[in-house]
């Protein structure tokens, strides 16, 4: 789209124009132009006359239209470019919006991430999900993807706490469904006391399961607010207060963090640990809206993770903060 729209607005700006002095003007191949050229006058968006090629009518509305979208997203590349440097990450991805105030936005980052997941999964992969409201949207925007069948998603850790669309379970079997891939479920409470994790990890069905959990190649999460999550997960009052004397702001993979990214409380889960991360090729987070900032920045001082996808309102913070 980017480059059909560069055509166009060159065309624009000095029609009547040729073909090769077109190539040259935009740095294309003559036979790539040429393609472009015929893909353009056969939807009627310009048209070729011996002086050379104009926009018709209809190109000229598509250029205007075009306009205001070509250059967000160009200054998205940016703001994508300095949160990349900021974070000292591999990707990060942007999408237009506050998920805070607008639902749609959260579906957009749900795309973004099913979009970026059919771009790096390949056969034979495992894939690891946690729970959470925006891996759930992650599931809702899932479709097939090449290369799913011989992969197997599962769940990152136990979940049976939370509400049970959010369950890292219930998300892994429907990303794994729509994905066209296999899953594998892992069915254990979160928290656990020390006495029945030491039990369960023991189980040979449980210990197959973490074995795939552990050796996942992509591993998709979701960053929280400290608080809210452990208020999702009824934690008590004892907790909580702990969670106030660390100062506590974000929460991934059972780990609550400070500010400085330093864990204050850790919840006993029966799953992949955030040390375990540094085994996989993509750790992808999935975090969005002006209230999650403070969270992202904690989270990733650890550098656990190397893609970021979130939202406009988000990255302009984090540039701020």
């Amino acid at each position: 789209m980017q480059k059909r729209y560069k055509i166009l607005q060159k065309i624009e700006r000095l029609q009547p124009i040729g073909r090769r002095s077109l190539a040259e003007n935009v740095k294309l191949t003559e036979r790539l132009v040429r393609s472009e050229i015929e893909f353009l006058n056969n939807h009627g968006f310009i048209m070729v006359t011996s002086k050379g090629m104009k926009l018709t009518e209809e190109g000229n509305i598509i250029v205007e239209k075009l306009s205001e979208f070509m250059n967000e997203i160009s200054e998205f590349r940016v703001l994508e470019s300095q949160i990349k440097d900021k974070l000292q990450l591999e990707h990060v991805i942007i999408v237009a919006g506050n998920s805070d105030n607008q639902p749609s936005v959260k579906q957009e980052l749900g795309k973004a991430c099913v979009q970026f997941l059919s771009t790096i999964i390949t056969s034979e992969q495992t894939i690891a999900v946690t729970g959470g409201t925006s891996m759930a949207e992650v599931a809702n925007q899932m479709k097939p993807i090449e290369h799913a069948a011989s992969c197997t998603f599962v769940p990152a850790r136990g979940g049976l706490g939370e509400q049970v669309e959010n369950q890292a379970n219930s998300i892994c079997a429907q990303m794994a469904k729509k994905g066209k891939g296999n899953y594998r479920m892992l069915y254990v409470p979160d928290p656990l006391s020390e006495e029945t994790y030491h039990s369960i990890i023991e189980e040979p069905a449980i210990k197959d399961i973490l074995e795939l959990i552990h050796d996942a190649k992509i591993v998709l999460h979701s960053i929280g607010d400290a608080f809210t999550m452990a208020k999702r997960r009824k934690a008590s009052e004892q907790v909580l207060n702990e969670l106030r004397r660390g100062n506590a702001v974000s929460e991934a993979f059972g780990y609550y963090l400070n500010e400085q990214g330093e864990v204050v409380y850790k919840v006993r889960t029966v799953g992949m640990q955030l040390e375990e991360l540094e085994k996989a090729q993509y750790v992808v987070a999935v975090a969005g809206g002006t209230s999650k900032v403070k969270a992202i920045q904690s989270y990733f001082k650890q550098g656990k993770s190397n893609v970021l996808i979130t939202d406009e309102a988000a990255a302009q913070e984090l540039l701020k903060g």
